[in-house]
């Protein structure tokens, strides 16, 4: 208690104190100036001498807003040396002198006349001047004061927005920040509390609050639910005069909204599905759809579905359509009915975006049961495979079974099957297929070199359905036979040199065999049993030397193998390996020394070959071998007989151009036979040309030569012309006179025709005035009246004798009994030809361009025979083009 009393005390002086420097201060302030100094006297009598003031000013402040009904006054100018006379007169000019202030000019008194507002303007710049009355002289230099215009609370705090906008997450932790609002008053901040604003919320309790200094809005509730409320309304108001009574106010509005976070799990609306499905659906195809609900939104709310478990896992899928936060459900294989008629799936939903600050609120995922049940749909048939492959024998019996097929119904009714060939597949019609039992048969006879494989299509088809259809693919191979013997891989013609050493090899040759490999490439070439010892040459087969040399390599690349003991593959590869090294091959050698061409240029030597199939067949194929003129190092230079002239006659070279110009082309047919059963043979033709070569056996013309001596040509080679141009000439006339010899018609004579009255009518109608006879034997021939025969029918040996009777009399007129009689005879001779057809269209006719086309006819004469084209058929056929060119010269020469 003495404590206190000793504060109040202290207190109490220290207020005196301050009032008392007021009222000193407020002396000094309204001290009247003076313009002269005066004498003052001390404490102790001393005389001080103080300077005089001019002026005596205060800050002059004037209340804003002042709606009295006089001028307000501000304050008053006085001066030291205005002694009241009214000689001083005061002059006020500045900022608003005049309009806004007006001053006393006796007095001194300052009046504002007009409502002032510190808002707009906060002070005034005058300057005052006192001056004499009469003279205006200035007594004292201006001077400036400032007229303050002191504030009062006439402004509202307003806030930036009018509206302020939000978000806040959900569930956030009460004092969450959620937006700071602020506020500003127009009155002046250091004076007074008319600036000084304090915050407070007047709707949004109790979910938000606000900080009353700074106009923070935090949350002030916990676990505000977005899927409870998600937007709030909230009204915060600002206050002056730090928010006590008679302070202004304004508010404003802010929309908070809840922000989504994923505190919600999937949830499926009910526990079991049921859906249903054709057994004809296609992989793919959708079944039907799930949906669980999340509350959550965006990314929050993302469901993905999965199969956990379940009896159609295999069967089905599902996906997931997050356009619509559905579970889509697939099917994923082929159904049936028949086999398994409903399934079950455990279907689980979870979010794809899990907060872990809810973890604890999880799972986050929700499963439910989706029945699915299999409807039963009318289906094809059904193959028991998806492709059959079988083999047939060429060669084989028509009616031989090659294969089944068997196809079933799979619908529970089990309909009976009916099977049928594509045709399409099978144009040639090879095949054909029980209906009832699908048994597949031939019905030609097959030829594997003709075609290896047949690819057909098999239909079947319920019988009480015949929409319902099922196709299969078959493959038929034609399994080879031995049918076909092995020949020569080429038309060889081999030459051998007149100066060829023993066991001097020549040429090789090969075989070809349109079998298999099972049954044709493994070929044994040897001499018929009755040339065996032939003399001049021997035959070595190559497949043995092949085998030979190549069996260690064999058995050294396997050894490795045959350590595993796999021999029964090891042998099968060697077997491979050793059909793939065979050589297939034969050389045909010399046996002894000494050919000559003189004596015999051409041997023909017979070659066997047989293959190895099961039976083996075998040929005999005729090699022909000519003996040739060759030089020392065994080049070839010739071919043909060399001429050797002789003292008198011709040479030897003359008589072979003779022979060259009679015949330059030989055909040899050769029979060729296998050794099978039933044995096989074929007649093969081979052409041999006789040529001329130059000194090394290049072949120069295949026309008949002249042998050129060193002086002109040789009698022998003139002989050799001339008989060529004579036997030309010869063979030319017989052609025209066999050319020109008519033979005897097959037709009626002329004189037996009695059909020569016949009237023909140019129109209907002509009646009497048409009286041109018209022979009928333009009947037999249109041609025949000019004479002109173009038909060169060939009498058959035979002839046939008609019958008695039928002939109709020479002078009958009745062209139906003619016709009716030749009619009868064609149709009962079996030597007769169609001479109706032949006589039609056996010649050209008078009006072809092409006129006939017999070569005999179109040369009647020897005169008419021109060689000169043959100039323009090259290099090759100039020796030709000379000889038979050189008539003109022998005809100007006779």
């Amino acid at each position: 208690m003495k404590e206190d009393h000793c504060l109040h005390a202290a207190l109490l002086c220290l207020g005196v104190l301050c009032y008392s420097q007021a009222l000193a201060t407020e002396r000094l302030s309204h001290a009247r100036p003076s313009l002269h100094g005066h004498l003052e006297k001390g404490k102790e009598g001393q005389v001080l001498h103080r300077s005089k003031r001019g002026w005596v000013w205060n800050q002059f402040f004037v209340i804003e807003e002042y709606t009295g009904p006089d001028p307000v006054l501000v304050g008053r100018l006085h001066s030291d040396i205005d002694s009241g006379d009214g000689n001083i007169k005061y002059i006020l000019s500045g900022e608003g002198a005049g309009i806004i202030f007006v001053i006393d000019d006796k007095s001194g008194n300052i009046h504002a006349t007009k409502t002032l507002d510190r808002e707009e303007r906060a002070q005034y710049t005058l300057t005052a001047q006192a001056v004499d009355r009469n003279t205006n002289r200035p007594l004292e230099p201006p001077s400036e004061f400032i007229v303050k215009v002191q504030d009062i609370n006439d402004n509202p705090p307003e806030f930036l927005h009018e509206n302020y906008h939000a978000n806040v997450p959900e569930r956030s932790n009460v004092g969450t920040s959620v937006i700071q609002v602020t506020a500003s008053d127009a009155d002046d901040p250091t004076y007074g509390n008319s600036a000084k604003l304090v915050y407070s919320i007047l709707e949004g309790q109790p979910y938000f609050s606000v900080e009353a200094q700074t106009g923070i809005i935090r949350t002030a509730l916990p676990n505000m639910d977005r899927e409870a409320k998600e937007e709030y309304h909230v009204v915060i108001q600002a206050k002056d005069m730090g928010g006590h009574m008679g302070g202004l106010s304004g508010t404003t509005k802010v929309t908070i909204t809840l922000t989504d976070v994923n505190d919600n799990p999937p949830k499926f609306p009910q526990s079991v599905y049921q859906m249903s499905v054709s057994e004809a659906a296609v992989p793919g195809e959708e079944v039907g759809r799930v949906k669980a609900k999340d509350p959550d939104i965006g990314e929050n709310g993302l469901v993905a579905y999965s199969i956990i478990d379940g009896d159609g896992m295999d069967m089905f899928e599902i996906t997931t359509d997050y356009e619509t936060q559905e579970g889509v459900v697939k099917l994923k294989k082929t159904l049936d009915y028949e086999t398994k008629k409903s399934y079950s799936l455990k279907v689980e939903a979870a979010n794809v975006h899990i907060d872990p600050k809810f973890i604890s609120n999880g799972p986050f995922k929700d499963t439910v049961t989706v029945k699915i049940a299999v409807e039963d749909a009318d289906e094809p048939p059904v193959f028991l495979k998806p492709s059959y492959i079988f083999e047939v024998q060429e060669n084989a019996a028509s009616g031989t079974v090659v294969g089944k097929v068997h196809a079933k119904d799979p619908d529970a009714a089990n309909s009976a099957i009916r099977y049928s060939i594509d045709r399409h597949t099978d144009l040639e019609r090879y095949f054909v297929i029980n209906a009832e039992d699908g048994n597949i048969k031939t019905i030609k006879t097959l030829d594997r070199e003709e075609m290896a494989w047949h690819n057909i299509s098999v239909f079947a088809v319920e019988v009480h359905k015949q929409h319902q259809e099922a196709k299969v693919p078959v493959a038929i191979k034609v399994v080879d036979v031995n049918d076909n013997a092995p020949k020569f891989a080429a038309a060889y013609e081999a030459f051998v040199c007149e100066n060829a050493r023993s066991n001097q090899q020549f040429i090789t040759i090969s075989a070809d065999d349109k079998d298999d490999s099972a049954n044709g490439p493994r070929f044994i070439f040897s001499l018929p049993p009755e040339i065996i010892h032939n003399p001049n040459f021997t035959l070595r087969d190559n497949r043995g030397l092949c085998e030979d040399s190549h069996s260690t390599r064999i058995q050294r690349n396997n050894r490795v193998e045959l350590m595993a003991n796999e021999k029964l593959e090891i042998v099968n590869k060697i077997t491979r390996e050793k059909d793939k090294i065979k050589d297939n091959t034969a050389s045909v050698l010399v046996r002894r020394e000494g050919f000559s061409r003189q004596k015999q240029d051409l041997y023909l030597l017979p070659i066997v070959i047989s293959d190895g199939g099961v039976p083996p067949l075998s040929s005999t194929n005729t090699l022909s071998i000519r003996v040739c003129g060759c030089d020392s190092s065994g080049s070839l230079l010739s071919c043909n007989a060399e001429a050797y002239v002789l003292n008198a006659g011709l040479s030897t070279g003359a008589l072979i151009a003779i022979l060259a110009c009679i015949q330059d082309l030989y055909l040899l047919p050769i029979v060729i036979s296998d050794g099978g059963v039933p044995p096989l043979s074929s007649t093969n033709t081979l052409s041999i040309r006789v040529c001329g070569c130059d000194s090394s056996g290049s072949l120069l013309s295949c026309n008949a030569e002249a042998y050129v001596l060193n002086a002109g040509l040789s009698t022998g080679a003139l002989i050799a012309i001339l008989a060529c141009i004579v036997i030309l000439l010869v063979i030319v006339v017989l052609f025209v006179t066999l050319k020109r010899q008519k033979k005897e018609p097959l037709i009626v004579f002329e004189e037996e025709d009695v059909r020569e009255n016949i009237i023909t009518y140019d129109d209907e109608g002509g009646g009497e005035e048409d009286t041109e006879a018209f022979d009928i034997a333009t009947l037999q021939n249109p041609d025949g009246i000019n004479g002109f025969m173009p038909r060169k029918d060939i009498k058959p040996e035979y002839q046939y004798l008609p019958r008695p009777g039928l002939r109709p009399a020479p002078n009958s007129v009745d062209v139906d009994d003619f016709i009716n009689t030749r009619i009868q005879e064609a149709d009962n001779d079996p030597t007769a030809p169609p001479y109706d057809s032949i006589q039609i269209y056996g010649y050209e006719g008078r009006g072809s361009v092409a006129g006939s086309l017999s070569s005999l006819e179109s040369a009647t004469t020897d005169s008419d025979l021109d060689y000169d084209y043959l100039q323009n058929w090259g290099p090759r056929f100039k020796k030709l083009a000379d000889l038979y060119g050189s008539k003109d010269t022998f005809d100007d020469d006779s």
